[in-house]
């Protein structure tokens, strides 16, 4: 069975199309390499002894995605990453979100909407959220308005689904909102490799950490928590890959209960920075240069899944504490750097 991967060279994509190739699907992967490098593939072929295909394009050029289709008439699944995604960036820059989120999304919809039957996993995010009012946070909470362009973008981009969902009876969507996803490989051949200064804590600590960086910057410590700084759900992103792979698997043996179904990925567990950067601490055994600083836009105080539901109805639970993958993440940082 093939199966499109957008977004397939980014940090979660490849580890998902690593998944994806260890169950026995056929991978395709689109890459416009713009926060990627073809030079992931090779890990990829390291780890599971297959190449992906791979068409470098970009998806918010709609005619390409045409004629992508035409020559994969046979693609029977689609999991979609490619779009930007920092949260700070995007409130700096919302027409490069908006178009580079939404636009390519529609392209995709579009062609597997003339399909009679086709499964679509979203790659969301628990900031549709915004500030919940109760932790941990369930589905069923309220969609809240965004406090980033890149938050409204995954709100958007599921409503955008639902609707197409309910005039397209072939379509069967997932949206998985996941939390903050962390780590690398165990075998370090793939892992995080942000392009330029890191716009996500745990890369930002490991370049700190090997020196790439002189300090990391902590966005307050004045928050209503244990220590002051912010609260996330940081999930190893092997454990996320292997939620995409069950997501799909569902839609494919026709499993869900609906055409549109929503999913957190969490681990349930809330981790201030300040625990984050102890863990760093104790996987390295070095000490960490952090400074305070002002509170940063966009950022909500506190964030952590309730994933009854996935644990439930995927059969899916994650595996990995936050010590065991921030090792993952320090071992790849020393070895990209060696």
């Amino acid at each position: 069975m093939r199966i499109l991967v957008t977004g397939g060279l980014g940090f979660i994509g490849s580890h998902t199309v690593v998944e994806l190739q260890n169950e026995g699907f056929e991978v395709v992967i689109i890459d416009d390499c713009s926060n990627s490098s073809e030079e992931v593939l090779e890990g990829i072929t390291a780890i599971t002894g297959k190449t992906p295909i791979f068409e470098r394009l970009d998806l918010k050029e709609k005619a390409a995605v045409e004629e992508f289709f035409k020559k994969y008439e046979d693609i029977e699944g689609v999991i979609h990453f490619a779009a930007s995604k920092a949260v700070g960036e995007s409130v700096d820059l919302p027409l490069l979100y908006y178009e580079n989120n939404i636009g390519t999304l529609v392209y995709l919809l579009k062609q597997l909407s003339s399909k009679s039957r086709s499964s679509f996993i979203f790659s969301s995010s628990c900031t549709v959220y915004g500030q919940a009012d109760k932790m941990p946070i369930t589905e069923d909470a309220p969609v809240k308005a965004a406090e980033s362009p890149y938050g409204n973008t995954k709100q958007i981009g599921e409503e955008i689904i639902r609707d197409t969902c309910k005039v397209t009876p072939g379509l069967n969507a997932i949206a998985l909102r996941y939390f903050n996803p962390m780590g690398a490989h165990p075998s370090v051949e793939i892992g995080e490799l942000p392009i330029g200064v890191p716009q996500n804590l745990i890369p930002f600590i490991t370049q700190t950490g090997a020196g790439l960086r002189e300090q990391l910057s902590v966005f307050g410590d004045d928050y209503p928590t244990t220590d002051g700084t912010c609260v996330r759900d940081y999930i190893y992103v092997v454990d996320l890959a292997k939620a995409h792979v069950v997501a799909l698997q569902r839609l494919i043996a026709g499993n869900n209960k609906t055409n549109y179904e929503v999913f957190n990925v969490g681990t349930g567990k809330g981790s201030t920075v300040l625990e984050v950067i102890q863990s760093f601490e104790k996987v390295s055994g070095k000490k960490l240069n952090y400074k305070i600083v002002d509170r940063r836009p966009g950022d909500i105080t506190s964030a952590y899944a309730d994933t009854t539901l996935a644990n439930n109805e995927l059969g899916w639970k994650a595996r990995y504490s936050l010590d065991e993958a921030m090792k993952s993440a320090w071992d790849w940082e020393q070895k990209i750097r060696s």
